[in-house]
């Protein structure tokens, strides 16, 4: 895949040179691009040669002279320019292996790449490294980087990821402590399998690394309805066990590096834990401290809400379940705003299974057929919904659809986190 240029930013130096989208930049002062992380430095520098060829294949050649640290205002199709470093696992709770077929083909697609990680805080676990990335790690001191570490028990884990490579986790996390890189780590948490004593054992083991471990993300396994391998669901007693032993575990460290996912705590039916508890919200994409932030920042903009609003309106807020008690929470509060009638509605996923609560899985057709009978006049969901710049859902289903199905106005929000947005369209 090589360095097509997706968006040039206005008044950029790019811009001013005439860079257009479906470029291809071919090398900068002479090197070949792999990546954004060699694009990153190599244009750090007061001077660059850059070979660019046109959509229509004709080759120009351009000489720049600019601050160091001038970034030239390219966006790209990919942060990877070449091939994606593929997963050779074979995960017993694998997500991609629990879907049907029908979907978009990047859905299906399995990545374990190093690069993803440091660039966009994708998990990897580590298991398909070769020496080169190694070195090339600890050399351009890549971090942080987030690591699916699941379990320290070699045999356990080398038997989760069906990879013989997994067993040497300890070895591979010690290699990035000696080369002082941060770490975030993820435990995707398997009931029955490296739960209870074996978490125990995973997170005394992961003291070890301190010194350069920022958080500690711990998730239960997803599970659609067409998963393969009997694993079990997470339950109420599972989930309380869970908080305990991490509760226990940060006492022993004196802070808060080990965070429950949200869903964790609404399985044990217990208050969503203080701000305190999840530091910088660093494991934010995995699902831990999401409606926490959101609580606390419509308790933030509440005041803001007038006593009445000049003209009826009306709207429907709908999303998953796991999103379900911060949104009702909301909904609650715009209701005692007179002229102002708000529903919420909590989608069930049926495209994958009652297990998957999760927003970003929700499809437009489930979407369309939970609301349908609804007199709905404005809809708002999250943006986490979509597929990022296209703007569909899972199935393909787009916005616009939706609103032509339930004839009605579509808002997307766009920061899940922040309800200014939401405050916005309300009372607009």
């Amino acid at each position: 895949m090589p360095a097509i240029i997706s968006e040039v930013e206005l008044e950029s130096i790019a811009d001013e040179l005439g860079f257009e989208r479906g470029d291809l930049i071919l090398s900068i002062n002479n090197q070949k691009l792999r990546d954004l992380i060699d694009y990153k430095f190599a244009i750090n520098s007061e001077y660059l040669e850059i070979e660019l060829q046109r959509a229509n294949g004709e080759i120009e050649e351009f000489e720049i002279e600019k601050e160091y640290d001038d970034d030239l205002g390219i966006i790209f199709e990919s942060a990877v320019f070449d091939r994606i470093k593929p997963c050779t696992n074979h995960c017993i709770f694998c997500f991609v292996d629990q879907q049907p077929a029908g979907l978009r083909k990047s859905l299906y697609i399995k990545d374990d790449d190093y690069r993803l990680s440091y660039l966009q805080g994708t998990y990897i676990t580590l298991t398909n490294m070769k020496e080169s990335d190694w070195q090339r790690i600890e050399k351009l001191g890549l971090g942080p980087l987030y690591v699916s570490v699941h379990t320290t028990n070699p045999k356990l884990r080398t038997s989760m990821l069906n990879n013989p490579r997994a067993a040497s986790i300890l070895e591979d996390l010690n290699r990035l402590k000696k080369a002082h890189i941060p770490l975030h780590l993820q435990i995707v948490m398997c009931p029955g399998i490296n739960d209870g004593d074996e978490l125990v054992r995973t997170l005394n083991d992961l003291s070890l690394y301190k010194s350069v471990v920022k958080s500690i993300a711990v998730v239960p396994v997803g599970l659609t309805e067409f998963h393969k391998n009997k694993l079990r669901v997470l339950t109420k007693e599972n989930a309380i066990k869970t908080i305990n032993i991490i509760d226990e575990y940060n006492k022993s460290q004196r802070r808060n590096i080990a965070q429950a996912s949200d869903e964790i705590f609404l399985r044990a039916q217990v208050p969503i834990p203080p701000r305190k508890y999840y530091g910088n919200f660093s494991q934010l994409e995995d699902g831990v401290g999401a409606i926490r932030l959101l609580i606390d920042d419509f308790n933030k903009h509440k005041k803001k809400l007038p006593s009445s609003v000049p003209n009826e309106k009306r709207f429907t807020f709908a999303t998953s379940t796991a999103a379900a008690l911060p949104v009702m929470q909301i909904v609650e509060e715009l209701n005692k705003v007179k002229n102002l009638d708000c529903e919420f509605v909590e989608l069930k996923n049926n495209y994958f299974g009652k297990n998957v609560t999760v927003a970003g899985l929700i499809t437009g057709k489930d979407l369309i057929s939970q609301l349908q009978d609804k007199k709905i006049s404005n809809l708002i969901i999250p943006s986490i919904m979509l597929r990022r710049y296209v703007g569909d859902f899972l199935d393909g289903v787009t916005v616009l659809d939706v609103e032509k199905a339930l004839r009605c106005k579509v808002f997307v929000i766009k920061d899940i986190y922040s309800c200014a947005e939401i405050l916005e369209i309300i009372l607009a």
